[in-house]
């Protein structure tokens, strides 16, 4: 999540950079931010995603309003582009092509057809420089802007490095102990740097700047936590700056108030610091905001400001700096020990959050559902301090219980509980029912319920695997004690082992009849009634890395992959292996809607995923190098409806969808829709409370359209329906887009055309008919063969909706027309 755009009171606007300035205040405000390859635009007032605005190829680096528009958005990419969007509509106007990677983007109202960004500076590594490129001017959509002009040299990467002063007439750069200052009218370059001794735990390095909005200020944060007001910068040696110093840690950002009179900082402290009239003693405080501040940004009417966390979070605050409200993403957890698991009841995705915590996060809505603290203990901020933490969490079938494994950081005698807890209808959550304290001697590895008919307590197990080499059973009993709050509790049943092996997996098949766990190279199969050990299965070398049950028609297969490159499937009715692959597998996946199980494998630095069903010796499908990070995670998520979808090559992704976790913590899912499909939703208009009223031109024409089908459906006439006029949602957005921010005739018109054409491949079995008909019709023709009696039978559908009735010829006499149009009847002319 880049930094966000801050709430502008303004349907049509947003902040779109660090240091912005805006000009226009409009009744309602909207938030505009940059989220991967994505703009995405948020109601301050519902916290829901309104907008999301896709087309780069790559990292958005930057958002900027287009200073001599507010209805329009620039953005820019590390794929080398900028783009110019009228965000009201989610539609790109332009796109310029630069070519070099850009880190940062910057467009000051006093630049009339120019932008600033920052780009790498060939032929050296890590050194960059801000340009300034001059949007090209043209008909065409896609425009190349290679006309670049150097401004500074060695500026940092960070877009909070780079600020722009009162009325763009000069630009401030911050790096190491280096402070710039460029006026571009007198092109005169000023410098200055600081001490780079580290005194008394002062450490002056710049970490961020932002420029006074209507007078000659510079504020620049630091490392040490100070941050400094720089003025008389016009002039080399008279220059002077003052101290501020409350953050004890590095100061993230900074920014001005639209007026000037108040400065915003942020910093690790998770606390939002507001200073009065450039004073160290008139400040106040909002504490608690959870994680570290990275982004600060203000409305362009002062009243609001908006902070970008750590966590992936932003925050509104109030101008009287009181919390107004949240907008949550998938919070990005140290280390996502529990997995992906998806939540039976709320199809949420369940990870990792807070430290300590649960997060349920919403596909749909791009959002966190809600929190739960499992480990209901304060987290102190301390490198090298041993915290307990979430490692393993699994649901029931049903969603209605919930099992997790909460674990210190030691490593030779950690400390483990087990809690289980029961979802309550009347309040809406999870409640705790039972805690267990030292479930297993040594570290857990995997646990898995066995849910054979949830309805039935005994039926409900749990089976936790651990490092002391043993399996455990938990079953539910009465509780006797008659001062507990619950009826039932959870307690040890069963334990098992096998040659003081260490148990690394579990997984019940889909009956719940039979129960593998995999103890280092052998997997063993247990009856889940008896808890009889029936078979085991060994492919050695390497120890077994995952395991899983074949489902539906292929619930007789056990699927196993080692940790020596080895895709193995056993036969549970012959107990022999079935087939095997060499196929260094890291996560293995099973649909439990479908057959279908995944595979994504870790080679040559490139995660590639296979699709198979364990019946049959081909993959279904193969996506090679389906990214360049490393692939930890895979959960398929049940569809509500299932999707339709042409392609057999997608047909697995039916009934589910299938999403992925890197390692640097990337989201990612397959999808089926080009991503002109996908954006088409995103490409209506946005509604200014909840949605707009249709025209009254339309509405007339509707509801005529409404009568007189109606009308003809009483009177009995068949109702007709052209092809032509089918929906099409290239034909929906050309005809429903403001023409203003049309993009050019050239550009729409392949897509214009084509959404017209008739696919031959889905023509009926009359239309081949009449094909042949058509084609046999020629070859008569060409031969002069004799009149053909075979009548066409009529068709007068299109007729009777024109309300009139003309009859057609036969074959035979439009041939002999033919025959007589042929005929050369020159000689009349002679009279």
């Amino acid at each position: 999540l880049c930094p966000p755009v801050s709430p502008r009171p303004a349907a049509p606007a947003g902040r779109p950079g660090p240091f912005r300035r805006a000009n226009s205040v409009f009744p309602l405000r909207y938030l505009l931010c940059a989220s991967g390859d994505f703009v995405k635009v948020y109601s301050v007032s519902t916290e829901e995603t309104l907008r999301l605005m896709g087309g780069h190829a790559d990292l958005v680096t930057g958002i900027q309003l287009n200073p001599h528009n507010h209805m329009q958005l620039y953005s820019s990419s590390l794929d080398g582009t900028i783009k110019l969007w009228d965000f009201m509509d989610g539609i790109p106007i332009k796109t310029f092509t630069v070519g070099s990677k850009l880190l940062a983007l910057y467009a000051p109202a006093s630049a009339e057809d120019s932008v600033f960004v920052v780009i790498p500076k060939k032929g050296e590594r890590d050194t960059f420089q801000l340009v300034s490129v001059k949007l090209a001017k043209g008909a065409g959509q896609d425009l190349e802007a290679k006309e670049l002009s150097v401004v500074l040299d060695g500026v940092g990467a960070s877009m909070k490095h780079i600020a722009f002063g009162r009325e763009g007439e000069y630009v401030v750069s911050v790096k190491d102990v280096n402070l710039q200052v460029y006026f571009f009218k007198r092109k005169l370059l000023n410098r200055f740097s600081l001490s780079t001794l580290k005194t008394k735990g002062g450490d002056n390095n710049f970490s961020c700047v932002v420029c006074h909005p209507t007078e000659d200020c510079i504020a620049t944060g630091h490392a040490d936590g100070k941050i400094r007001l720089w003025r008389n910068f016009h002039h080399r040696k008279e220059y002077t700056y003052s101290t501020l110093h409350w953050h004890h840690d590095i100061v993230m950002d900074l920014a001005f108030s639209m007026e000037g009179t108040r400065l915003l900082s942020g910093g690790v402290e998770s606390v939002l610091v507001q200073w009065h009239n450039e004073s160290s003693c008139q400040k106040d405080f909002l504490p608690r905001l959870g994680s570290p501040i990275e982004y600060i940004s203000m409305s362009s009417d002062g009243a609001l400001c908006c902070t970008l966390h750590t966590d992936n979070r932003i925050t509104i605050i109030n101008s009287n700096l009181r919390f107004s409200r949240s907008i949550q993403g998938l919070i990005k957890s140290r280390d996502v020990k529990t997995g992906l698991v998806v939540d039976p009841r709320t199809k949420a995705l369940v990870l990792n959050g807070e430290p300590g915590h649960l997060q349920f996060y919403s596909l749909q809505s791009d959002q966190q559902l809600f929190s739960l603290d499992i480990v209901q203990r304060q987290y102190i901020h301390q490198a090298g301090l041993k915290q307990s933490d979430l490692v393993k969490v699994a649901f029931s079938a049903r969603g209605t219980w919930l099992a997790t494994v909460e674990e210190s950081e030691e490593v030779t005698d950690p400390e483990l509980q087990l809690k289980l807890w029961f979802y309550n209808e009347e309040t809406q959550s999870f409640k705790l029912n039972t805690r267990i304290n030292s479930p297993h001697d040594n570290h857990i590895t995997d646990m898995c319920f066995r849910d054979m008919n949830e309805l039935e307590e005994d039926s409900l197990i749990l089976v936790t695997t651990g490092r002391d080499c043993v399996f455990k059973v938990w079953v539910m009993v009465e509780d006797t004690d008659p001062e507990a709050q619950q009826s039932v509790s959870w307690s040890c049943d069963f334990v098992g082992s096998y040659h003081n092996y260490q148990a690394t997996n579990c997984s019940f098949s889909e009956d719940g009849s039979l129960l593998a766990v995999s103890f280092e190279e052998t997997v063993t199969v247990w009856d889940s009634l008896t808890w009889d050990l029936k078979c085991t299965f060994c492919h050695p070398p390497g120890n077994i890395r995952n395991i899983c049950f074949g489902r539906q028609t292929c619930s007789k297969y056990l699927i196993g992959a080692t940790d020596y490159g080895f895709l193995c499937c056993w036969n549970l009715l012959t107990c022999a292996l079935e087939w095997s692959a060499h196929l260094n597998v890291v996560v293995l996946q099973p649909d439990p809607l479908s057959e279908h199980i995944a595979a994504v494998s870790w080679l040559s630095k490139e995660s590639s995923l296979f699709v198979f069903k364990p019946n049959e010796p081909r993959p279904v499908y193969i996506q090679r190098n389906l990214c360049k990070e490393k692939i930890l995670l895979a959960a398929f998520v049940p569809r509500d409806e299932p999707e339709i979808i042409s392609s057999e090559k997608y047909y697995w992704l039916r009934r589910s969808q299938l999403f992925f976790l890197t390692d640097t913590q990337e989201l990612m899912t397959l999808s089926t829709k080009s991503l002109e499909e996908r954006l088409t939703p995103s490409s209506k208009q946005l509604a200014v409370e909840e949605s707009l009223p249709v025209t009254p031109f339309s509405l007339l024409l509707g509801k005529h359209r409404c009568q007189q089908a109606q009308e003809d459906t009483e009177l009995g006439k068949p109702v007709v329906h052209n092809k032509q006029e089918q929906a099409s949602p290239a034909v929906k957005e050309l005809l429903h887009t403001p023409a203003h921010v049309l993009p050019s005739a050239s550009f729409l018109c392949t897509i214009f055309i084509n959404s017209l054409l008739i696919s031959k491949e889905n023509k009926s079995a009359e239309e081949i008919a009449d094909e042949v008909e058509v084609e046999s019709e020629k070859a008569e023709d060409d031969s002069d063969e004799e009149d053909v009696t075979e009548m066409e039978q009529e068709d007068t559908s299109h007729t009777e909706l024109l309300g009139e009735m003309t009859c057609k010829l036969s074959k035979s006499q439009e041939k002999e027309l033919r025959k007589i149009r042929k005929t050369d009847y020159s000689w009349i002319s002679a009279f």
